[in-house]
């Protein structure tokens, strides 16, 4: 990667769409010059058109629905996001896993995001880091049953984003670490080579997203072995995520 990612995820927030432009207004105001750096904003679906009317902002659903169009209520499919103005889309986030979502469901995901020209922003991570290192499998079965059939050429528009659960949110066991983000960064690599090889990885954007803020965002950035960062709950902060974005654009 030449750049470093810097996506916002804002979940269900903010409340309204006047406040959701003045975040996005006040974080293109301080970064869109930037060289180093790029940055993709996930809202809710609902601002997805409005926001893409302003200068300098790349955009992502949060989930898509596999079909391109019928009878399934509160869905809306990777053309709709697509026409909407959003470039990537958000696919397989623990959120939606503790909801139900399958690794097969996820890759009908994948597949359905790449058809309508949207980039998958995949989200894999385990629940539990035991000390056998079983997670290892899990992640392994994640990543193949999440892009099975896809084909080499596909990987220059996914990008793979390792969020721990046990490090996510209120129950988080603990923060994880960048030394813990690199070992699953090359184990990641090594899965994906195995299945692609060797050349079809390198176009592979890896990337950490377990509760990233401003004060370990940098440690990740520069040790974790990743091209950039998810970045959850300080994302609707405009200064902090500024601050985040910084870091990434002036590491040496």
């Amino acid at each position: 990667m030449t750049k470093k990612v810097i996506i916002a995820n804002w979940k269900m927030n903010p409340q309204s769409l006047t406040e959701a432009k003045k975040i996005v207004t006040a974080i293109t105001t301080k970064v869109s010059h930037f060289k180093k750096v790029s940055v993709i904003i996930a809202p809710p679906v609902i601002y997805l058109e409005s926001l893409a009317k302003l200068q300098n902002t790349t955009l992502a659903g949060q989930n898509l629905f596999w079909e391109e169009s019928g009878a399934y209520t509160g869905e809306h499919s990777g053309t709709m996001l697509a026409k909407s103005g959003a470039t990537y889309v958000i696919v397989g986030h623990s959120e939606r896993r503790a909801m139900g979502e399958t690794n097969e469901m996820v890759n009908k995901k994948v597949k359905a995001a790449l058809k309508a020209g949207l980039k998958p922003i995949l989200c894999i991570g385990e629940s539990v880091r035991d000390e056998k290192g079983d997670y290892h499998t899990f992640i392994k079965e994640q990543i193949m049953q999440s892009l099975a059939g896809l084909k080499k050429v596909n990987l220059k528009n996914v990008i793979i984003a390792y969020e721990p659960v046990w490090a996510i949110g209120k129950n988080a066991k603990r923060e994880a670490t960048p030394a813990e983000s690199l070992e699953m960064s090359i184990f990641i690599k090594k899965v994906l080579s195995d299945m692609f090889g060797a050349v079809a990885t390198k176009t592979v954007a890896l990337i950490y997203g377990g509760s990233v803020n401003t004060k370990n965002a940098e440690a990740f950035l520069s040790d974790g072995g990743v091209d950039g960062v998810l970045v959850g709950r300080e994302s609707l902060t405009p200064l902090k995520f500024i601050q985040i974005v910084y870091s990434a654009e002036h590491l040496s």
